[in-house]
């Protein structure tokens, strides 16, 4: 069994949107748009608002292709980021909607000096969530790279352990300890 994915060269794909070729963002589509909108979609939980995080992905991924650096992680990985990125703060802002108090007066400036009439997202929750994803990626990296591939195929991919045993060719046993091991080392770098 092929895995269509491990032969697409993201990297290349990656750089080639940085010099401004629309057919590689197409073919990046392509090879990952359907696996994209499966993990947004599980964190989402709303098809209409996945598809639109899918495709505020792709143009962020136009956009900041020249930003991916090679050094620090794979390229599907990165692209994956984006989207994952993407819907975990669109569910933060979907739980944040700003509701105003029924006797708010819209009319009355006075009015704006009283916060209690609406909530808010703060700025330091806005870069708390940021910085908790940087460090995300950061302990990812950390890993060897068959338990972080291993980690992204259940988390990111959404395959089963089973799934991911045929994949990589390890033993299911092997897989489920990579996994259970290699979560642990993320919750301790976390922390």
């Amino acid at each position: 069994m092929t895995d269509e994915s491990s032969e697409f060269d993201h990297a290349a794909a990656l750089a080639n949107c940085a010099r401004g070729e629309h057919d590689a963002l197409h073919q990046l589509y392509v090879h990952e748009g359907a696996r994209l909108l499966g993990v947004v979609v599980r964190i989402v939980k709303d098809r209409g608002m996945a598809e639109d995080i899918v495709h505020d992905a792709c143009l962020n991924i136009w956009q900041r292709a020249y930003s991916f650096d090679p050094d620090k992680g794979s390229a599907r990985a990165w692209i994956f980021s984006v989207a994952r990125h993407l819907a975990l703060n669109a569910i933060r802002y979907r739980d944040r909607e700003v509701t105003f108090d029924s006797t708010f007066d819209s009319n009355d400036p006075t009015e704006l000096d009283h916060p209690e009439h609406f909530q808010h997202a703060t700025v330091a929750e806005d870069i708390f969530d940021w910085q908790t994803g940087q460090r995300m990626d950061s302990c990812l990296e950390q890993l060897e790279p068959e338990r972080r591939n291993c980690v992204l195929h259940a988390y990111v991919d959404g395959l089963s352990h089973a799934e991911i045993s045929a994949h990589t060719g390890a033993p299911l046993g092997t897989v489920k300890a990579w996994i259970k091991r290699s979560l642990l080392r993320l919750r301790e770098c976390m922390t």
